[in-house]
C-alpha cells in the first residue's frame, strides 16, 4: 500500500498513477468519501496523459481511523505531507465538497507558498462557509448540521443509504430513477471511515471559514456547480467564492446535482480537461 506517515503520526493512503513526469492532478474528496469517489475522473485524465493522485482523508477509507485532527488545518497539512513526499510540482487540485474546502486551504497555505500549485477547480464545493451566521446570514441553520450529527450517531448505515439514494446525487427528484450501483458505492465508501472521523468532519466542512484563503489564491480557479445542488446551495457556495477569488472562472449547470462528477461525468470531464490544457 502507498503510505504517508504525516508529522503527528496519522497515516495517509493515496493513489498514484501515471507516468512520474507527466503533469499531476490531485484530487480531494467530499464527505464521507474516499479517493475511490475519483475513480472515473483519475482513469479518464490518466488516459489523456496525465498523473493523477487521490488520498483518502485521515479517518476515511483507508487511512488511519485517528481520534484526533479531523479539522481542515489537519486535512491541509496531511495534503502537504503525500505532496512534499511525492515532490509534486506544476500541480493541478481539484476538489469536491467538503475536498473543495481542503484544497482551497491547502493551495492558500502551502501550495501556493511553496510555488507547487498551477491550478484548483471547486466543484461543488463548501467555500466559503456554509453555516449561517451574522456575517454569512445566507448560510444554513446550525440545526441542520445537528440534524446530520443526530442522524449519523442513531443509525449510520441507514443514514447514508438514504443520504445517497436521495438529495447527494439527485435521485430524490420527479423522473429521476436512482442508480443502484452509485448508491451501494457511496454507502461502501461512507462506511469504510470512522464515524468519529465522519461526525466532527460535519463541524469541519460546515464551520470553517474560507474567506481568508479564498482571498490569498491567485492561481486560476475553476467554480463549477450544480444549480440543483441540495447538499451546498449554490447561492451561498460557488457564487460568493467566485466574487471573492482574484483569478476565476464561474462555471454553472443547469440542474445538475451535488454529486454531478459521477452522474454527469460525460459533460464535466472535458470541462476540466479544457481548463487544465488552457
Amino acid at each position: 500500500m502507498t503510505i504517508v506517515t504525516t508529522k503527528d503520526g496519522t497515516e495517509i493512503y493515496y493513489k498514484d498513477w501515471g507516468s512520474k513526469n507527466a503533469q499531476p492532478i490531485v484530487f480531494h474528496h467530499g464527505w464521507p468519501l474516499s479517493g475511490d469517489d475519483w475513480d472515473t475522473q483519475m482513469l479518464y485524465f490518466l488516459d489523456k496523459g496525465y498523473r493523477v493522485i487521490a488520498h483518502d482523508r485521515r479517518g476515511h477509507g483507508r487511512s488511519a481511523q485517528v481520534s484526533e485532527g479531523h479539522d481542515m488545518d489537519h486535512y491541509a497539512a496531511d495534503v502537504a505531507a503525500v505532496i512534499e513526499h511525492l515532490d509534486l510540482r506544476n500541480t493541478v487540485h481539484v476538489g469536491h465538497s467538503t475536498g473543495g474546502g481542503e484544497a482551497a486551504r491547502y493551495v492558500a497555505r502551502y501550495g501556493q507558498p511553496q510555488g507547487r500549485a498551477a491550478k484548483l477547480v471547486l466543484i461543488g464545493a463548501v467555500p466559503p462557509i456554509m453555516v449561517k451566521t451574522p456575517a454569512n446570514p445566507g448560510g444554513l441553520p446550525i440545526e441542520v448540521f445537528d440534524g446530520l450529527r443526530k442522524a449519523l450517531a442513531g443509525n449510520r448505515a441507514q443514514f447514508y443509504l438514504d443520504f445517497a439514494s436521495g438529495p447527494f446525487y439527485g435521485f430524490n427528484r420527479p423522473d429521476t430513477k436512482p442508480i443502484s450501483a452509485v448508491v451501494h458505492n457511496w454507502w461502501r465508501q461512507g462506511m469504510i471511515g470512522s464515524a468519529k472521523a465522519q461526525y466532527d468532519g460535519i463541524k469541519a466542512f460546515s464551520e470553517t471559514d474560507f474567506t481568508e484563503d479564498l482571498k490569498a489564491i491567485s492561481v486560476p480557479t475553476l467554480v463549477m456547480h450544480g444549480d440543483d445542488d441540495q447538499i451546498v446551495p449554490i447561492a451561498d457556495s460557488a457564487l460568493l467564492a467566485a466574487k471573492i477569488l482574484t483569478n476565476a472562472t464561474l462555471k454553472i449547470y443547469e440542474k445538475l446535482p451535488h454529486g454531478m462528477c459521477t452522474t454527469h461525468a460525460e459533460t464535466l470531464n472535458p470541462d476540466l480537461l479544457a481548463f487544465i490544457r488552457s
